[in-house]
């Protein structure tokens, strides 16, 4: 099962609506790879000499996936 059919399924909404949503809201669900995909789209972009993310956008999605989930933890609840 994918990270979006998981949201649908948890969330009870149509196919595909979570992620609508979340796009709407300017939000994004990311895992290692989909952010070292992400880090390697931008940051390596066309001019790379490797076509897919290497170890060094992995260790980067790792660190700012890191960030971003201690970011969460902090942030005061609604």
């Amino acid at each position: 099962m994918t990270m979006r059919e998981s949201l649908d399924q948890a969330l009870h909404l149509p196919e595909g609506e979570t992620a609508r949503r979340l796009q709407e809201y300017g939000l994004a669900v990311v895992n290692v790879d989909t952010m070292a995909q992400a880090i390697h789209d931008v940051y390596c972009g066309i001019m790379a000499d490797h076509d897919h993310p290497n170890e060094k956008d992995r260790a980067q999605a790792e660190a700012m996936v890191a960030s971003l989930q201690g970011q969460e933890a902090t942030q005061p609840q609604a």
